[in-house]
């Protein structure tokens, strides 16, 4: 079938009627954006309109979903005094970071329910560009925050953030993030392009040339790698260093022959490196089981064999990376306390329990190891 379909679509391209090269090839594509899309899709035979209806009202979910979970953060962390922290400056730049990828949604939708390539390159270049801006400041901004946690719980005295340091951090964290978003853009290096089912777009990992197959290496190492060390690297020290700090307490316990040097700890179901160690996996897991499969769908299509390469089959990558824009609200908002309260307080029909003793228990340490008493407040990531 695919090797027909290549006959096909070479016979097409001999074709001087629009309408013809459409009915030949199956695809919702017009003879004047056919240069746009890579020829490796339009030899597969074109999705069937359920499947194209079916991931429409998949996105619509994912977008309203996104919209409510990160507006709601926006809104709460920007307006009350109490979450206006250095810290809670990244959660603010990551809920913006998703947000804006929901805005990319409705051009995907409107595709997929008209079967195709349906706004054209100046659509498919507004939905690259939102994808990689957001998609990659996400990457790094969840890089920031485990930085911040990591600097906060080793280094509480001096490791901690002011206003100005998070800024300037942002900062760094765009003018990291814009190149990639803008250069194929214009083209420059490498281009947006339609991808899969042709209702969405991303940079061009197929062409087979020594300057795209380089900024496929490039991003992939930039947008990808760099962030994952960092996140991986932060936050198993971060667990070192509370597994560490515990098992000196212990030992100073010992020594004293007391049960424990903790005031609180009744108040303390689990020990704090059990929940250090939980937070660290579901962030880690989380950014690798939405960027992985992209991550590795970019290089088969930069160095591998693009046979393996199917519509349907890139779809699924691109669906995850998108779905995970709805899941940071949770796992960086709703796991926050005083987060939890502001809404129980502005929102009430919400029907939120939050008290001020689970706040109190949830706050960073603001001392370490230097005292016994160091420990009376348990750090959470």
């Amino acid at each position: 079938m695919i090797l027909h379909n290549a006959t096909v679509f070479a016979a097409a391209q001999t074709q001087d009627d629009p309408d013809s090269i459409v009915h030949l090839l199956g695809w919702n594509v017009p003879k004047s954006e056919l240069h746009h899309i890579p020829e490796h899709w339009l030899v597969y035979p074109e999705p069937e309109a359920s499947i194209h209806y079916l991931l429409g009202i998949v996105y619509i979910f994912i977008c309203f979903m996104g919209i409510v979970g990160n507006g709601l953060v926006l809104w709460i962390f920007s307006t009350s005094k109490s979450l206006k922290t250095a810290s809670n400056m990244f959660v603010v730049n990551l809920a913006f970071c998703d947000f804006i990828m929901m805005m990319k949604m409705p051009i995907f939708v409107y595709n997929s329910f008209n079967r195709g390539y349906a706004l054209g390159h100046i659509g498919c270049q507004i939905f690259g560009f939102v994808g990689s801006l957001s998609g990659i400041g996400a990457g790094m901004t969840n890089a920031f925050i485990a930085y911040d946690r990591y600097a906060t719980i080793s280094n509480p005295l001096e490791g901690k953030l002011t206003r100005t340091k998070a800024l300037i951090m942002i900062f760094i964290i765009w003018g990291y993030t814009f190149p990639w978003a803008v250069l194929p853009m214009f083209e420059v290096w490498c281009r947006f392009v339609p991808e899969g089912f042709l209702t969405s777009c991303t940079f061009d990992y197929l062409t087979d040339t020594f300057d795209n197959d380089l900024f496929v290496a490039v991003i992939f190492i930039c947008s990808y790698v760099i962030p994952m060390s960092m996140i991986i690297y932060f936050y198993s020290q971060i667990v070192k260093h509370v597994m560490h700090h515990e098992k000196a307490l212990r030992d100073q316990a010992k020594k004293m022959n007391v049960e424990s040097l903790r005031s609180n700890q009744s108040l303390q179901s689990q020990s704090i490196e059990i929940k250090i160690a939980k937070v660290a996996i579901m962030v880690c897991f989380l950014f690798v089981a939405s960027w992985t499969p992209y991550a590795v769908l970019a290089l088969i299509g930069g160095f591998g064999d693009q046979s393996l390469l199917t519509p349907g089959v890139t779809m699924v990558p691109a669906l995850a990376c998108k779905f995970v824009a709805c899941l940071d609200p949770y796992v960086y908002a709703l796991s926050h306390p005083r987060y939890r309260m502001e809404l129980q307080k502005r929102l009430p029909w919400l029907a939120i329990k939050e008290d001020a003793v689970s706040d109190a228990q949830s706050m960073v340490t603001t001392t370490t190891a230097a005292t016994p008493a160091a420990t009376e407040q348990a750090p959470t990531a």
